[in-house]
């Protein structure tokens, strides 16, 4: 018989700290934009230190040191929401099994990000490190998103929702959707808002580089909308269907701030909405990929019924997932 946990901890308590992890993961994006926004990027110019002699800001370093310190503090409550996952997920009985590795990996990337932020610093807001630092912030989100599907699950097998044609497009639609991100930071190492006056930029045209990142992301709304019609066309489950019409209203909304930015300078608003606006389709994105197949119970009830709700009809017989 195995031993109960001696602090236990609820399914309710751990979805919840789970989903906290994205919420921060996104804040954190937002703000550590706010704060290239407003050319506070070496507002502390040092690291781990904010001055030579202070951890903390100092009056002269004026309103910039208040929101880069301001930012920094916020990597401790990521580090303790965390924590507090971590906690949970060895404390939950009966134990959920890949949330651990998950946990720890979100653990593990806030620290690395804290370092990353730090080398970005030490480079004087150097481009190629700045951009690291998001995707770091985008495969931080992925993880956290992982983690609170994980725990919101029955711990079975995943099966299959959808046939193996519409798995690929699936998988092709995640992949521009995760290049769409990666050119975007391109697009922002080129442009004008470089976190501090005298940082360099990484030498790409704007117009150029502006351009490809707009074709990719017609790309992505086409590749939305043939996924979304393929489904409704194949009778694939709701959920499904909901969730590739979500991703696609997410596009668009983004695309129309895309574009708007694009063609009014960049104001720093709409910038810093745009950003918020990425870390929302790279979610959007992967709840579809989710949302494509489903874990059904270890041990099903004999009792119950013979197909749980959402699940394909006879006629679609699942197959194991590997996704």
């Amino acid at each position: 018989m195995k031993r109960p946990a001696r602090f236990p901890v609820s399914s309710t308590l751990l979805r919840r700290l789970a989903f906290a992890n994205i919420v921060a993961n996104v804040v954190i994006v937002v703000t550590g934009g706010a704060v290239r926004l407003t050319a506070s990027g070496l507002g502390c110019p040092t690291w781990p230190r904010c001055t030579d002699d202070s951890y903390t800001t100092t009056a002269e370093m004026g309103v910039h040191g208040v929101i880069e310190f301001g930012n920094r503090l916020l990597t401790f409550v990521l580090v303790l929401i965390a924590g507090a996952a971590l906690l949970a997920v060895l404390a939950h009985r009966p134990r959920r099994r890949g949330a651990l590795p998950l946990v720890l990996a979100v653990v593990l990337g806030i620290v690395a990000q804290a370092v990353i932020g730090g080398i970005t610093v030490r480079t004087q807001l150097h481009p190629s490190v700045v951009g690291i630092h998001f995707v770091v912030s985008m495969l931080l989100l992925l993880v956290s998103y992982a983690l609170w599907r994980q725990v919101r699950e029955p711990d079975g097998p995943k099966v299959a929702l959808v046939p193996p044609a519409l798995r690929a497009l699936t998988w092709i639609t995640v992949v521009v959707s995760a290049a769409v991100i990666v050119v975007g930071v391109l697009v922002t190492g080129s442009g004008p808002h470089a976190g501090d006056a005298d940082a360099v930029r990484n030498g790409l045209d704007p117009q150029t580089i502006s351009q490809v990142h707009a074709d990719l992301v017609f790309l992505l709304i086409g590749l939305t909308v043939g996924l979304w019609l393929a489904l409704r066309a194949l009778g694939a489950p709701a959920g499904a269907v909901r969730a590739v019409r979500t991703l696609l209203l997410v596009e668009l909304a983004q695309g129309v701030i895309g574009f708007v930015q694009y063609f009014t300078n960049l104001p720093v608003l709409l910038v810093g909405a745009h950003m918020l606006g990425s870390c929302l389709v790279w979610l959007a994105t992967l709840s579809v990929l989710w949302s494509i197949r489903e874990r059904r119970p270890a041990h099903p009830d004999p009792t119950g019924p013979a197909t749980p709700p959402g699940s394909v009809t006879p006629a679609q017989e699942p197959v194991t997932a590997h996704a």
